[in-house]
């Protein structure tokens, strides 16, 4: 497999620095900390902090599973997946540090292996974003044996935002708006050459979201491609290229891609 086929899951796996481990083999230091625990659809959250108020987030996420096989056609969650709820960045940060001491420091952090999937985040503001980011990753990987890392990223990307804003109302549209009229655009080869996570800077997640935003809102051919794609992949088809798969079945592919987002208003 190619570096350039590699999820976040299957990144972190290879570097070694996903070792598997229950909520009792957590750092005592850590373990003895958690006071409340919720179960919501898949996913079992664990928090250093009361959750009561958090009731509507983690609805939310149980929808987020639903609304993944609506406009993916991905099955149920198989197997669970764990969330682990700090009180603030600095005890985030010494959890994250203590298990993965490889990995790069991240606001949130979702990993997967041998088909059991964690994702680590800390309260504060963006709170709600980070989780839904996150917890499609997971959602993903739990039927799925690889996905792109630009796909797996664009989607989580789009799936972030709630439910009233995934269409109209994320920050990439504006940005993303004034890349066109500068002629900077990114295709979606461009996008299958990121080997890593290092390669992914603000202009190839923007891009990313871009082309997810347009197979699940702009033509019906487009849509199709993706969903049949990510059908090959759980069946274990060689999937191929998605970018070949759409000049395919797309015709006038960058004509199109340019003309849904010049003309998508609410």
């Amino acid at each position: 497999m190619s570096r350039s086929s590699l999820s976040r899951r299957q990144f972190l796996a290879l570097t070694g620095t996903a070792p598997l481990w229950s909520a009792s083999a957590l750092p005592c230091q850590a373990a003895s900390r958690w006071v409340d625990h919720r179960t919501h659809g898949p996913f079992q959250v664990q928090a250093t902090f009361p959750l009561t108020n958090f009731a509507p987030l983690f609805q939310e996420l149980s929808a987020l599973e639903l609304e993944l096989q609506r406009t993916l056609a991905v099955p149920p969650a198989r197997q669970r997946v764990d969330v682990y709820l700090l009180d603030d960045q600095q005890s985030h940060r010494e959890l994250l540090q203590t298990l993965y001491p490889r990995v790069p420091y991240r606001r949130a952090l979702y990993v997967q292996r041998a088909g059991h999937g964690s994702v680590y985040a800390y309260r504060h503001a963006e709170l709600p974003v980070d989780l839904r980011h996150e917890c499609t990753h997971a959602l993903l990987h739990t039927n799925l044996p690889m996905v792109p890392l630009w796909l797996d990223e664009g989607l989580a990307e789009y799936f972030e935002m709630s439910a009233p804003r995934r269409a109209f109302g994320h920050p990439h549209l504006a940005k993303l708006r004034w890349n066109f009229r500068l002629g900077m655009v990114r295709g979606v080869e461009s996008l299958e050459s990121c080997q890593t996570l290092s390669d992914m800077g603000a202009a190839e997640y923007r891009f990313a979201w871009a082309w997810v935003h347009f197979m699940l809102h702009g033509p019906l051919l487009a849509h199709r491609v993706l969903v049949h794609f990510l059908r090959d992949v759980q069946a274990g088809n060689p999937p191929g290229k998605l970018s070949e798969r759409m000049v395919q079945a797309v015709p006038n592919l960058q004509m199109q891609y340019a003309r849904h987002f010049k003309n998508w208003h609410r």
